[in-house]
């Protein structure tokens, strides 16, 4: 089966194919995405080679047990228009690259080098949305934060897990997450915005800007919770960041277009997970120029924007989940000025890419309806959230 949300290449077009989608008319607009984050065995994927890059400067020694840890990657896909109306779920468009602090100690800020972890490239007003894969037979509890904020309550970020109000996701099944807390069935997209202007949830909400970036930590069950190895083939967890996008070097993450999704409660209970065994990953994120200055590399081309893309009749996506809750929005979080109202603050014309745009009900796939098989005597949930990563990718 096609992966429908996520593309197969760095400019793969909505069907699986390696074209790339162009805008028959107009410019193509900067909107690009990031690129696969992927840890496994305390290992970083790098996404242009495949090749495994130890991150043990940038995961606790009590990390996650690699059978059962959480890879990260990461994905293009559209922003949607910042114009205070619902969109359903937009698709991914390509790969980014991510590349590992300790690699460039003599390149990057100092603040870096103290916390480890890795960097990405986005362009101003480029979205971005986190994929999880976990394993079903034994899932895990991640907490996400943007910047100092944690992206589900609208707290301030402090380790651990709490269940009310409810601050971590569970891989399986929950299987993406498209940007923070703020509404009831909604959230707000993920935007990468220039620091120091006000336009971050971090600013918003803590009135300082400490970090920017991500901060991800997956933390593992107690002991006996679920089985300690695959009771089927394996299959290793993944938890992949995928994004979409004009530029200060460092750049946090603001709030963007509301969409309809879902954040589900945890069925497992917050007693089930194990506090003290977790992994963490710091994720940098920088502009394009400031990449290159580092690297020596130039950043991945654009995608197309999202009214081009529509127009052009490629499919938007829903999902079948009702029957999986939704906890509760943030009420900080539902207070946050988005990318577009800050725009209007400091008296600055609508972005292009902010123009409403018509999803057509028939340009959106629902999916994700088959979550439970039978396989002979037993009932078990085969990886249904990787056919729906697929499905999502196209």
């Amino acid at each position: 089966m096609s992966d429908e949300r996520h593309g197969d290449g760095p400019h793969a077009a909505p069907g699986g194919g390696q074209g790339v989608v162009k805008e028959p008319t107009a410019r193509m607009a900067p909107v690009r995405e990031p690129a696969p984050l992927s840890v496994d065995d305390l290992s970083l994927e790098d996404t242009g080679s495949g090749n495994a890059i130890p991150v043990a400067d940038a995961v606790s020694p009590d990390a996650v047990d690699g059978r059962k840890t959480t890879k990260r990657r990461a994905k293009m896909t559209l922003r949607i228009p910042d114009d205070g109306r619902e969109y359903p779920l937009p698709p991914a468009l390509g790969i980014f690259p991510i590349r590992r602090v300790s690699d460039f100690v003599d390149r990057v800020p100092a603040e870096w080098r103290e916390r480890g972890g890795i960097f990405i490239p986005l362009y101003q007003r480029e979205a971005l949305w986190l994929s999880f894969r976990g394993e079903e037979w034994h899932p895990v509890a991640v907490r996400i934060a943007i910047g100092e904020v944690d992206a589900l309550t609208g707290e301030r970020y402090k380790p651990g897990l709490h269940g009310k109000p409810q601050n971590y996701v569970v891989a399986p099944l929950q299987p993406w997450l498209d940007g923070i807390n703020s509404g009831a069935g909604t959230i707000r997209q993920f935007v990468a915005t220039p620091l120091g202007q006000g336009y971050t949830v971090e600013a918003q909400v803590t009135g300082e800007e400490v970090f920017g970036g991500l901060q991800l930590r997956v933390y593992d069950a107690k002991p006996g919770r679920f089985p300690d190895e695959d009771p089927n083939p394996p299959a290793f967890g993944r938890l992949s960041m995928f994004g979409s996008a004009p530029e200060s070097p460092a750049m946090g993450l603001g709030a963007g277009g509301v969409m309809r999704q879902a954040i589900y409660p945890d069925r497992h209970g917050v007693a089930t997970w194990d506090d003290r065994n977790y992994g963490e990953l710091f994720v940098h994120i920088v502009n394009s120029e400031l990449y290159r200055e580092i690297t020596d590399e130039t950043t991945p081309p654009t995608p197309v924007d999202a009214a081009a893309y529509t127009a052009n009749g490629y499919p938007w996506f829903a999902l079948y989940d009702e029957d999986l809750g939704d906890i509760s929005p943030s009420g900080a979080l539902g207070k946050v000025r988005s990318v577009r109202e800050v725009d209007a603050e400091k008296g600055l014309p609508q972005q292009a890419g902010d123009a409403p745009i018509e999803v057509s009900a028939g340009q959106v796939r629902k999916i994700g309806k088959h979550r439970v098989v039978q396989a002979g005597r037993t009932i078990k949930r085969q990886h249904w959230w990787e056919r729906l990563l697929r499905r999502r990718q196209g």
